[in-house]
């Protein structure tokens, strides 16, 4: 069986372009995860997101204990085989859903207690517990268990946050099985404090990971801040692992965390957004609902080859979103999903052609004119 791998193929100033060689397949980097967080990406079919040209999905731990739970999907051959995704899946611990989404959370140094946001259960989640779950979804790459520091949080309380998760790391690090082309990625946390930062990434480093991801970021303190934090927080972290920036996010985040050596990504951003009428496009954010588009013809986005795209005008994806028919955000979802694997791949070949810095500005420029081309 494949081993678990991450070859280093080429740079352009501190961005990096990779393979990562998993146990489901490959996945190219720098990458962008669609998030299927209850074992399914919503409004897609495994096989439109794999057309869109996705090697890698992101379920939940949390949300899958609780429905359908682990070991039921265990019994169905894995999560995989159970929602029909042969690719790579990453599963995110549970830790941040804990923290945002559960009722009477109960913190100590063993885990937490929490109740269920969806019948009022009450569990308790360990970091053994959170590698036993995500080993039985069959996850290719599990998360270490973390708190997720809350922002905003003060020195101290950021660093006893940073310092629990630590701990936790090292637990889940103990209680992770290894086995080929799996692999257990550490959580570097500390908020916006540089030297937190530093400690929680030597901890990491000392206790050993497949892969490093950068959390508690995107809560909040804003683009300038966490491009600031990942600058004096990526430098600690190996060159021969892979580096995940977690829940980022918005198309100019990922191009600027690109440049700042990050691999990969995932949000619920282009999902969601599909949903409530929001397009990204070359030229910036389209919002379909807008009266302006109702008797517009063109595509959303002319070099995009989605089938949003390729076959429906802005006039019919209008309609369909003020008619709120399941079919508009269908294609919405698909047109944004595809978006970003394309931003990805444009920002790959960058990368191997040493133009990266140019590709940014271009970037930049045609996302600062917006959606302004005249009918």
């Amino acid at each position: 069986m494949t081993a678990f791998a991450y070859r280093l193929l080429g740079g352009d100033g501190r961005a990096r372009l990779g393979l990562l060689e998993t146990a489901h397949g490959a996945v190219h980097t720098p990458a962008f995860m669609p998030v299927g967080t209850a074992g399914t990406v919503k409004a897609m079919t495994p096989e439109s997101v794999s057309a869109t040209g996705a090697e890698i999905v992101l379920g939940n731990t949390y949300h899958l204990m609780l429905r359908p739970g682990a070991e039921r999907v265990r019994r169905h051959g894995g999560l995989h085989r159970f929602m029909n995704w042969p690719g790579p899946i990453l599963t995110d611990s549970g830790g941040f859903q804990v923290m945002s989404l559960a009722k009477l959370r109960k913190l100590t140094e063993e885990g937490v207690t929490f109740q269920s946001h969806l019948d009022g259960s009450s569990h308790l989640l360990t970091p053994e517990r959170s590698m036993e779950i995500q080993r039985l979804l069959d996850a290719d790459i599990t998360m270490a268990f973390d708190e997720c520091t809350p922002y905003p949080a003060t020195e101290a309380e950021a660093a006893a946050s940073m310092r629990l998760s630590m701990r936790w790391a090292s637990r889940s690090r103990a209680a992770f099985v290894e086995r080929p082309g799996y692999g257990l990625f550490g959580i570097v946390q500390g908020g916006v404090y540089a030297e937190l930062r530093a400690e929680s990434a030597a901890a990491l480093l000392d206790i050993g990971f497949d892969g490093y991801a950068v959390g508690g970021l995107a809560v909040g303190e804003g683009q300038e801040e966490m491009f600031r934090i990942l600058d004096v927080t990526v430098p600690h972290l190996p060159t021969d692992r892979p580096r995940y920036l977690m829940g980022v996010g918005k198309p100019a985040d990922i191009v600027g965390a690109v440049m700042r050596g990050i691999d990969m990504f995932d949000c619920v951003m282009p999902t969601r957004s599909g949903r409530t009428g929001q397009a990204f496009t070359r030229r910036g954010t389209v919002n379909i609902r807008n009266a302006r588009h109702q008797d517009d013809p063109r595509p959303l986005d002319e070099a995009c080859a989605c089938p949003a795209c390729r076959n429906y005008s802005r006039a019919y994806l209008h309609h369909l979103a003020k008619a709120e028919e399941v079919l508009g955000l269908m294609l919405l979802t698909w047109h944004n999903l595809h978006y970003y694997q394309d931003l990805m791949r444009d920002l790959r070949a960058a990368i191997g052609e040493h133009r990266l810095a140019h590709h940014a500005a271009d970037f930049a420029a045609l996302q600062a004119l917006g959606d302004i081309e005249p009918i």
